[in-house]
């Protein structure tokens, strides 16, 4: 039962892998005296995780001399190349990767990330980063998350939550809701009113995320657990699957949703949002520190959408170094510059969420807002990662399976049933059965 056998659906079973370096805090691979440590990623500019990287690297160079060369990707290019580049001489010296087993967890598997166990002893990461945040950076054998092993290091976390333009809101006179029902009945207000209220792009995730947090928001332990750890069958006509689903297909009927998602980006959803076109928005927390500095002609908040059980989301995609990595231990170093108290309260406080900041150092009051709410459902084990976490080809194939729903080609019934296809053999792929 090993997740090798899910490595050809990576598009990598003609690459030979070398017989790579033990792992650790060798420094036999670095060389000496570099002038800069290349780091991939592929946030948004305006990230405040990005802003906190940028912030930990003037640090790091400050100290060392040694600054940081950061090149941004595209995160398809990451997660549909990224194991050939590891696997090449063209390796970086750190890149931000995807969380999950069938992304991190893979890559361990294939030997083509560092061990990072030394160095969590050495500067006392784990010390730093605890519960639910470490889970996504560890991995067992097989690759499954929540292992033993520290292939990344998370830096940042992040979740799904509605924001809301408070505008719009008040110019057709609806309540920003606060539970379920009134989130409805608002979104009804505004398709009566002639407005479409829910921004979603089904080109990419929009939908497959509204899909997951509905899901979410009726799920239990014993689902996500059969889910993303495969401890027991997933039971696909659950009323958690089947309401989740049939409630996007009833949104796009009543227009809730715009037909016109299947031919949007999450860029497209993202500016149209920050240009006040829409009333509700559902997207990641990496968005926020880009919605304080461009927003500037409404009034927004946010929350995870009203009488969630779960939040969609976890501690932020990892900070590795590629087993091919020359400099190691520098690399490690400036791992730690970006888990310092000083990047982490700088990061709470340009819109991310820190894994190891002191709150009373956190004085933007939306920032605090977004961490604390992050902060209750983490604390209570009450995050449900994201959907396609569970093998590697669901990151194409469930979003795929929501676009036939918006374009009508296909009906709830067999969206699901295509889903539970997909990922049964996805996670088969992964060497695993469910």
């Amino acid at each position: 039962m090993n997740i090798r056998r899910g490595i050809a659906t990576l598009a990598v079973a003609a690459i030979s892998l070398t017989t790579l370096a033990a792992c650790g805090n060798s420094s036999a691979q670095d060389e000496d005296n570099p002038d800069s440590l290349s780091f991939w990623y592929y946030e948004e500019e305006d990230a405040g995780q990005t802003q906190a990287w940028k912030k930990a690297a003037e640090l790091f160079e400050k100290e060392t001399g040694v600054s940081i060369k950061f090149e941004r990707k595209s995160f398809t290019q990451i997660a549909q190349n990224g194991s050939q580049f590891l696997n090449s001489d063209e390796a970086p010296d750190l890149m931000e990767s995807n969380r999950g087993n069938g992304s991190a967890g893979v890559l361990s598997t294939m030997g083509l990330l560092t061990d990072l166990g030394d160095y969590v002893d050495q500067y006392g990461w784990d010390k730093k980063v605890t519960g639910s945040n470490a889970e996504t950076a560890k991995y067992d054998e097989n690759g499954i998350m929540g292992g033993d092993t520290w292939y990344g290091m998370s830096s940042y976390a992040e979740f799904q939550r509605v924001y809301y333009n408070k505008d719009l809101f008040a110019k057709y006179g609806i309540e920003i809701p606060t539970t379920y029902d009134e989130f409805v009945d608002a979104c009804q207000k505004f398709v009566d009113a002639g407005v479409t209220p829910i921004a979603a792009d089904a080109q990419e995730y929009g939908v497959m995320w509204l899909w997951w947090q509905l899901v979410s928001k009726n799920a239990d332990s014993t689902f996500m657990n059969n889910w993303h750890l495969y401890k027991g069958k997933v039971d696909w006509n659950s009323k958690t699957l089947t309401n989740a689903t049939e409630t996007i297909g009833d949104w796009l009927d009543k227009g809730f949703i715009s037909k016109n998602a299947t031919g949007m980006k999450a860029e497209d959803t993202t500016q149209a949002f920050i240009k006040g076109e829409y009333p509700i928005y559902q997207t990641g927390t990496w968005n926020q520190g880009r919605f304080a500095k461009q927003i500037d002609s409404f009034d927004w908040t946010a929350a995870v959408m009203p009488e969630s059980e779960y939040a969609v989301g976890c501690a932020g995609n990892l900070l590795v170094i590629p087993e091919r990595s020359k400099h190691k231990d520098l690399s490690a170093k400036f791992i730690d510059y970006v888990l310092s108290d000083e990047v982490q309260n700088y990061l709470g406080n340009a819109g991310g969420i820190p894994v190891a900041a002191d709150p009373d150092k956190i004085t933007d009051e939306k920032s605090k807002a977004m961490i604390e709410e992050y902060n209750s459902y983490a604390s209570a084990n009450k995050l449900s990662y994201y959907p396609d976490y569970a093998a590697s080809s669901l990151t194409d194939a469930i979003p795929a399976s929501f676009q036939e729903l918006v374009n009508g080609t296909k009906d709830t019934t067999a969206v699901l049933k295509d889903i539970h296809s997909k990922y049964d053999s996805g996670v088969e792929e992964m060497g695993f059965s469910n």
